[in-house]
């Protein structure tokens, strides 16, 4: 693929990202086209489907999972409260109960290989970081990796404007009590 035409179709994938998380997988296409300053041909040149972009918004959500589970990792022995914090702050950043919500009936009813193994590969690595920060002592030993990406995919997830207007900093106190509550008794 040129760069180009690579460009072209990461920006597709990056304002799908942005449009499902903010108003929902019935985002119109044309509207995803637009925001990435491209015609709904290119966009279906790229995308055959709504459920092919879903698999690529997918597919791009588990790879920066996954890149932030290798750098939280890598800094686990030298700070590893810092990267277990650091790890859950991406985690909450990538609007993960968003997506979630959005993804759910592509993934589910029409998930296809190549997001099921990458879900499958970003699960491992969240459970090699779990891991590494029990053995640590800062996470509870009962705590698995679907149950943490699913904890913040629950505390992300939209909120009615009149909630958010009385509680602005519900999210982050939300992760702080989740953090808490992951510690070893």
């Amino acid at each position: 693929m040129r760069a180009d035409a690579a460009k072209r179709r990461q920006l597709i994938v990056q304002e799908a990202r942005r449009l499902f998380a903010a108003h929902g997988s019935d985002v119109a296409l044309e509207a995803v086209a637009e925001a990435a300053g491209v015609g709904i041909a290119t966009l279906y040149r790229n995308f055959d489907s709504r459920a092919a972009l879903a698999d690529e918004v997918a597919l791009a959500i588990l790879a920066d999972m996954r890149a932030a589970g290798t750098e939280a990792l890598e800094h686990v022995g030298s700070s590893p409260e810092d990267a277990w914090v650091g790890y859950v702050q991406r985690l909450v950043e990538l609007d993960l109960g968003a997506l979630s919500a959005t993804l759910a009936e592509f993934v589910t009813d029409e998930i296809s290989g190549s997001v099921r193994d990458a879900q499958a590969q970003t699960l491992a690595g969240v459970e090699e970081l779990l891991d590494a920060v029990r053995t640590a002592g800062i996470v509870r030993p009962d705590l698995g990796a679907l149950e943490l990406v699913l904890a913040i995919g629950l505390i992300t997830r939209p909120l009615p404007e009149a909630i958010r207007a009385v509680t602005p900093d519900l999210v982050p106190r939300l992760v702080s009590i989740v953090l808490a509550g992951m510690r070893p008794s």
